[in-house]
């Protein structure tokens, strides 16, 4: 994937049970296409981060510049996702 990095999501907390069945210690990786099992809601809002992470940005209060944590949009459930840029081994 010539210029853009696969993105891991990880679950790595949750407040409540999810309704769509994500657990802490899910994984999903993100290249061309959308990963299979990952709610809608949760892809929807962590899209803007996947494609920054993917194109080899970084955000400035990320104390990793690899690697993000964000939770999904529903307040009762609480997911906590962490996003990782997967570094193709030529890449360094």
């Amino acid at each position: 994937m010539s210029g853009r990095s696969d993105v891991r999501i990880t679950v790595v907390a949750q407040a409540a049970k999810c309704p769509n069945g994500h657990k802490v210690g899910d994984e999903f990786v993100v290249g061309r296409t959308t990963p299979a099992g990952l709610c809608i809601g949760a892809f929807a809002s962590l899209l803007p981060y996947i494609t920054v992470l993917g194109c080899g940005g970084s955000f400035p209060w990320a104390a990793d510049q690899k690697s993000v944590t964000f939770c999904c949009p529903d307040p009762k459930i609480h997911n906590t996702f962490r996003l990782e840029r997967l570094e193709d081994e030529a890449d360094g």
